[in-house]
């Protein structure tokens, strides 16, 4: 579904597409720290696209050709309490009205690494609780098989989207959220204008 939403356009030759691997792991996960508590939240419902202006990832991929997508479903969050799942998901994430966290953006550099292996940063949009904002976001991509292996880490910051952070005996969260997504990408199937 994503693929047609996201790539109206087909594929220009010397272009490829990925997207993330449903068949394999993917996790999300983010965690809160606080002076007397720590937890966490996982889910695997990640989903997204990327779309290199080079035929495979190399220090020349980049600019408003690379396009990437992804999104994350808030309401299956999982924290391992159900009562604090409940409570997160309504009253402060409010999945309801904002079901998801995406980032739309761009790549704007490509550092290759030893061992087949990539820095990639990108520019974009993130969008949580109904709030969008720029930012740049760097990940590590690892080449697996015809793919890549990813994994990305950042903070978000409850207060830049709204987000009350709760106060409540079972949910203390801090302002700063580390946010993990660890996910393959593989080869998308599109149409090539040629």
């Amino acid at each position: 579904v994503l693929v047609g939403i996201f790539l109206g356009a087909a594929v220009l030759s010397g272009q490829q597409a990925y997207q993330v691997a449903l068949e394999s792991d993917r996790l999300v996960r983010f965690t809160s720290r606080t002076v007397i508590d720590e937890f966490e939240g996982t889910t695997e419902r990640v989903d997204g696209l990327v779309l290199l202006n080079t035929e495979e990832l190399t220090d020349r991929t980049g600019g408003a050709e690379s396009e990437i997508y992804f999104e994350v479903d808030l309401a299956s969050l999982d924290t391992g309490i159900g009562m604090r799942d409940r409570q997160m998901r309504d009253s402060y994430l409010e999945v309801e009205q904002y079901p998801y966290a995406a980032f739309g953006g761009t790549i704007e550099q490509v550092v290759s690494l030893p061992g087949a292996m990539f820095r990639v940063t990108t520019r974009g949009i993130l969008g949580i609780h109904g709030i969008k904002q720029e930012r740049a976001l760097t990940c590590d991509l690892a080449t697996v098989n015809e793919g890549y292996h990813v994994n990305c880490s950042f903070p978000v910051f409850l207060s830049d989207h709204d987000i009350e952070i709760p106060k409540l005996m079972f949910l203390k969260l801090n302002n700063e959220i580390r946010m993990e997504l660890d996910f393959i990408l593989e080869p998308a199937e599109l149409d090539s204008e040629n």
